[in-house]
């Protein structure tokens, strides 16, 4: 019986700095940005950012690979700061927000990169379309106490999708050759989270 209780203090002590390690962390939306970009009749590029979302992430310093994200987006919060353009963008050619009010990525793959940086693979469902993404995240931030004691922690990151893979397929032809609006859509998070 002495051996079976020290095999188990043992046990316990052994896994017990994974289990504090794993933390879960609030996304921010006051102070994170969602964002896109995307060409615009061949000639320049158009940015965009989506106002609202939530998130949670679970972060294991002990084994960044067991770690978790999980984000939902409100389509229609889609802001390129052209109002006709937004409505666009919400309508049935596009988003179609009466129809896909949301879209989610939940990650399923976290792996190390260079320097610190990380890989998430996770699946972005958008316009009723499920499809493996991989993000290119920055180290995170250290934790940092804000003036009202809350932790925080911070990273960035990026993605490249082609629209035209979930559904989105709307465009028109140029005279000049080329199309009105590009199949490539950048990514960029700045991200802040709350513990």
């Amino acid at each position: 019986m002495k051996h079976l209780k020290r095999t188990l203090a043992i046990a316990l002590l052994l896994l017990s700095p994974s289990l504090a390690s794993a933390a879960a962390w609030t996304l921010d939306a006051d102070h994170s940005n969602v964002g896109f970009k995307v060409r615009h009749l061949m000639v320049s590029n158009v940015k965009g950012s989506f106002e609202k979302y939530s998130g949670v992430v679970d972060l294991n310093d002990m084994d960044i690979t067991k770690s978790k994200a999980d984000v939902t987006i409100e389509t229609a919060s889609v802001n390129t700061n052209v109002q006709k353009r937004d409505e666009h963008l919400r309508s049935a050619d596009f988003f179609n927000v009466a129809k896909y009010p949301t879209m989610t990525f939940v990650s399923k793959k976290w792996s190390r990169g260079a320097k610190g940086a990380l890989k998430v693979t996770g699946e972005l469902t958008l316009h009723g379309v499920t499809k493996e993404v991989v993000l290119s995240v920055a180290p995170f931030s250290k934790e940092s106490k804000d003036p009202w004691g809350n932790l925080r922690r911070g990273t960035s990151a990026t993605a490249t999708i082609n629209r035209k893979d979930f559904g989105l397929v709307w465009n028109k032809a140029l005279e000049t050759g080329g199309v009105a609006v590009g199949e490539e859509v950048q990514i960029t998070l700045e991200v802040e989270l709350v513990k």
